[in-house]
């Protein structure tokens, strides 16, 4: 698992917050239920970022992008333990407020992870 904190202005809007966060695993790690409604957008290096939210409450409850299309997200706010969760990586800093420090992370990317 790897959490990461986004500071990208598309992870700002749907979060509502500052960043959004998400933890990552292997597709084998992660048993999806239920029905999901799909928004998918464009990213800045040409590729396609999916979410995946409840159609009842409109709650994000996983993500995937074409970068790592096997490395499904799950934002740590769903779970019972999110505070145990911590970033690792920090991307789009560039586009972080002034005032937000991540400081789990000992990855820090101006903008996107490349590899």
């Amino acid at each position: 698992m790897a959490v990461v904190a986004c500071h990208c202005l598309a992870c700002q809007k749907r979060s509502g917050s500052p960043f959004g966060e998400a933890a990552y695993w292997p597709h084998a790690e992660v048993l999806i239920e239920g029905e999901a409604k799909q928004f998918d957008r464009p990213t800045d290096l040409g590729g396609v970022f999916s979410q995946f939210f409840c159609p009842d409450c409109g709650t994000t409850v996983y993500m995937r992008g074409t970068k790592n299309p096997t490395m499904p997200g799950v934002p740590i706010g769903l779970f019972d333990d999110a505070h145990s969760m911590q970033p690792i990586r920090s991307v789009w800093e560039e586009r972080r407020h002034a005032w937000v420090e991540i400081p789990t992370s000992v990855q820090r990317f101006a903008r996107a992870r490349i590899d």
